[in-house]
């Protein structure tokens, strides 16, 4: 199917944390009939509690309630924490509660869908360090808000990862799996899934094609390790006189990803990619802006969440929203370091590379290999 360029006047970009957060509390208080709420991370601080009273004054007028979050993400969460929202007639769900067998995958979608007509996706989970714009406070996060046709598209997803949820890890990981790989079309974008299993991943066969063609291109990714076929469609399209830019984070809350990404800064730069290092903030939004094509979700552009971890893009083509991407994404890089052969050199001494090399080779390799393991482990449990 041709890919057609959409108009996309119900297309709002959240440029920082700060507006995303603001934006899901009013759907919130404007919903009539259902919330749907998907998260990785859902902190007991003041964001998290002031959204809590917000869902509970939802289900207490009647509005049905419910949420997935992650049990790693959310581990600081005490069991009580969302009593009172069950009492109002909210339910609940905790995703792949934590075993050793079973520790690896993990539900990093963060989503807001209210009564199936209006929806958030990004990269910001429910926590203080969002709620700010990302230069002058809090971590610099991302997102968009979707109206009807793609609000009930990811619905719909969210129902199905909602029985995902209640099912026991080793049972849901063969035989839902592959099915959660999905892409789904409409006239307002397309929606990416991915997630661990079999066969074709949509958004990284997405991703593959729309950089393999496209002349600009903007990356902003905090944790940046991508699969060598990624890695290396990025280095040709360089070689071939394509803009390729990169907004990486000069702080990061990982310190192991970071050193990661910076070990393969040599070869990037040699192939003419532009690295900038974000400054001011920690950095945590993911986009990537390809001509007219744009992608915004909660998928890093590292191996995990392109295999691993279950995650979400939101996929458009579209002049004036990729115009406003790279808007974004150029005020941004006016605060970002440029990271060049000499910055690299002067920055890398003995110790640092020995530490990004061991970081490299836990994040590309150790990682990977201990997910694929617990996965057939699982398998083998139903043979």
């Amino acid at each position: 199917m041709a890919d057609q360029r959409q108009n996309h006047a119900d297309i709002t970009l959240l440029p920082s944390g700060e507006s995303g957060l603001s934006q899901m509390g009013r759907l919130v208080d404007q919903a009539r009939h259902n919330i749907q709420l998907q998260m990785y991370i859902y902190a007991d601080d003041a964001a998290g509690r002031r959204l809590r009273q917000q869902l509970i004054a939802a289900a207490s007028r009647g509005v049905r309630v419910r949420i997935i979050i992650d049990a790693l993400g959310s581990f600081s969460l005490g069991a009580d924490f969302f009593a009172l929202l069950e009492a109002a007639g909210g339910e609940v769900r905790v995703f792949n509660p934590l075993h050793l067998g079973r520790f690896s995958h993990r539900n990093h979608r963060k989503l807001l869908v209210c009564d199936r007509r209006q929806a958030i996706v990004g990269g910001f989970n429910i926590g203080a360090e969002y709620d700010g714009d990302g230069v002058d406070k809090g971590w610099l996060d991302l997102g968009v808000r979707v109206g009807a046709e793609l609000a009930g598209v990811l619905a719909s997803s969210f129902d199905r990862f909602f029985v995902l949820a209640g099912e026991r890890q080793p049972r849901f990981m063969r035989l839902r799996g592959a099915t959660e790989r999905r892409e789904v079309r409409c006239d307002q974008g397309r929606m990416l899934l991915s997630g661990p299993g079999r066969g074709t991943n949509p958004l990284k066969a997405s991703l593959l094609r729309d950089l393999s063609r496209a002349g600009d291109i903007c990356i902003v990714s905090p944790y940046f390790l991508p699969p060598w076929s990624l890695r290396r469609r990025l280095m040709k399209r360089a070689r071939h006189g394509a803009r390729v830019r990169l907004l990486l984070p000069g702080k990061s809350d990982v310190a192991l990803a970071w050193y990661a990404s910076r070990s393969i800064y040599a070869r990037l730069i040699r192939a003419g990619i532009e690295i900038l290092e974000y400054q001011p903030q920690v950095l945590h939004a993911k986009m990537v802006v390809a001509d007219e094509v744009v992608l915004i979700g909660s998928a890093n552009f590292n191996t995990r969440s392109l295999h691993i971890d279950y995650e979400l893009m939101l996929r458009f083509k579209d002049a004036d929203l990729s115009r406003r991407a790279k808007g974004w994404f150029d005020h941004h890089a006016e605060r970002a370091q440029r990271i060049d052969r000499e910055t690299l050199r002067r920055q890398s001494g003995l110790w640092t590379r020995l530490r990004q090399r061991v970081s490299y080779w836990m994040m590309a390799r150790l990682d990977p290999l201990v997910a694929r393991w617990l996965w057939r482990r699982s398998n083998q449990h139903l043979d």
